[in-house]
């Protein structure tokens, strides 16, 4: 950030912690020990708070502070087809390649996806936490965070952060995946 203030980052980080917290901007405010409408005034881009005001609103919104500083970015991890450690059997042909690899305490869904050519499937962001795991198994989509997808073939797998908004677009007919939606 050298060069460039923090003050652009500011507003819309308040706002979507704010947000992910289900609190009001008159609960973070009396929690914070700030008014309200400084409160309003930061969210919506203006003011140029104290390094004390920001701590509060952290501790408010049980945050770090390089949340609200440097908001972070949706992470995509992306396995093509003939990537990832491989693990194979003495006894059959047999082979494993593990693609991702799920905290001990995640809960999970697995979904079998038959996807046609036609409009995207939008989905609307999560619940805060949640990350989408695909593999494609035939066909050819556009899978992932809305405004950047990434095109898959077959075998390919991607992961994504389901709490923003994200699309699953097939490029080809009989296009088949799988997908695991990941709850921690």
């Amino acid at each position: 950030m050298a060069g460039q203030s923090p003050l652009g980052y500011i507003g819309p980080s308040l706002r979507r912690e704010r947000e992910r917290s289900g609190m009001s901007l008159t609960e973070v405010a009396r929690r914070a020990g700030v008014a309200k409408s400084t409160l309003s005034q930061l969210e919506s881009g203006g003011g140029n708070p104290s390094v004390e005001t920001l701590w509060a609103l952290c501790v408010a919104l049980d945050v770090q502070m390089s949340q609200l500083l440097d908001p972070p970015r949706p992470r995509v991890q992306v396995v093509r087809a003939d990537e990832g450690p491989e693990l194979t059997s003495d006894r059959s042909d047999y082979r494993a390649t593990l693609v991702a690899s799920c905290p001990p305490s995640a809960r999970r869904d697995l979904y079998r996806l038959a996807v046609e050519p036609g409009p995207a499937r939008e989905s609307e962001p999560h619940m805060p936490g949640v990350v989408e795991h695909v593999i494609l198994s035939a066909g050819r989509a556009l899978v992932g965070v809305a405004g950047d997808p990434v095109e898959l073939g077959p075998g390919d797998y991607i992961a994504y952060p389901g709490d923003v908004a994200h699309v699953f677009e097939a490029l080809e007919a009989g296009t088949r995946a799988v997908l695991v939606s990941e709850h921690n």
